[in-house]
């Protein structure tokens, strides 16, 4: 046993000091050349990209000689339409966005971005539609994300949210800033409410001696704690600051989707999509899918991301450790297969 310890005790030393080599190779580069960080704008034709799938399928599944025909057939067709036409005039064009949301709504940064460069081009006769999926989360971040959504409102540009899985919440205070909303028919929305929820550990450092101490300037600094005894009075006004809340949230939606009967879906309960549009809080049930599908014949449609740049040093950084996640689950495990044996 003694041989085995003295065994694994040499092998760590040896990767640490592998890891500090390494850690500090890092650094020297880091420090020779520009950081490679940033982040560039992504547009995609999803026009291109439908007929392109189109174009694929076709030859999978036609004979050569039938396909070669449509081909022949398709380009009679376009060089026909553009000799016929004395002005050509330009299709509007849908902007496409994508937010995958979580409870810090970490999107938002670059949603800011591509709302710029949209706003930037837009003219009057475009349109924006935002692919939605967001279960909420906190309550300032996710007011910036809506507040960064009512700038393609206040520019006058047909505006919609369509949500696939989940518009909840922060989410849904999100989705109400659009001009219309869809949803799958089982996406779930609403759950308009505010939530506050911690441990309390206050009994068992008690238990084992450990004093907690919490010193501030101003009655309501702090009101209800993680590690201190919390009483009835900083209870109450948790309770006060989460109404407010609440009322500020059911305002909000109100106000952008006036024809809501608020008192009746701002209880906290979420809907599934058909539920959702019999109580006003979508407009239509359809797929995001569907709904570009049904767009090729009348927009451009051009898909707009922020691609993040990781930078050499980070790279190797991150992968310095998702190696070291590795190493400890193997030692733990080549631990417990030692100690039972």
């Amino acid at each position: 046993m003694s041989e085995f310890l003295f065994s694994y005790g040499l092998f760590i030393a040896k990767v640490v000091t592998g890891l500090v080599a390494l850690i500090f190779a890092m650094a020297i580069i880091g420090g020779a050349r520009k950081k490679e960080d940033g982040s560039s704008l992504k547009i995609t034709n999803l026009n291109d990209k439908y007929n392109e799938l189109r174009s694929t399928v076709q030859q999978s599944v036609m004979d050569k000689k039938a396909h070669k025909a449509l081909l022949k057939s398709e380009s009679k067709e376009s060089k026909k339409e553009k000799k016929s036409a004395k002005v050509v005039k330009a299709r509007p064009k849908l902007f496409v966005l994508d937010f995958e949301g979580d409870i810090r709504a970490s999107e938002v940064e670059t949603m800011r971005e591509e709302v710029t460069a949209l706003l930037s081009i837009a003219e009057p006769q475009d349109e924006v539609l935002m692919k939605l999926d967001n279960s909420g989360g906190v309550v300032h971040e996710h007011g910036l994300a809506a507040s960064q959504l009512l700038r393609i409102k206040d520019a006058n540009l047909n505006f919609t949210i369509s949500v696939d899985k989940v518009a909840a919440s922060g989410g849904y205070m999100m989705a109400c800033v659009a001009d219309k909303i869809v949803a799958a028919p089982f996406a779930i929305l609403g759950s308009i409410g505010v939530l506050a929820q911690l441990p309390n550990f206050h009994r068992l450092l008690d238990k084992v001696g450990v004093d907690w101490e919490q010193h501030t300037a101003g009655e309501y600094k702090r009101t209800v704690t993680m590690f201190g005894e919390n009483g009835e009075k900083e209870r109450e006004k948790l309770k006060l600051e989460l109404q407010e809340t609440h009322v500020l949230f059911r305002d909000f939606v109100s106000e952008n989707r006036s024809k809501l009967d608020i008192d009746k879906v701002s209880t906290g309960e979420h809907w599934y999509g058909k539920q959702a549009l019999e109580l006003n809080l979508v407009d239509e049930l359809i797929t995001s899918d569907e709904y570009l599908i049904n767009a090729l014949e009348e927009f451009d449609i051009y898909e707009i991301s922020i691609e993040i740049k990781v930078g050499l040093q980070d790279k190797l950084l991150g992968g310095l450790f998702s190696s070291l996640s590795r190493f400890q689950n193997g030692l733990a495990s080549a631990e417990n297969n030692s100690k039972y044996k």
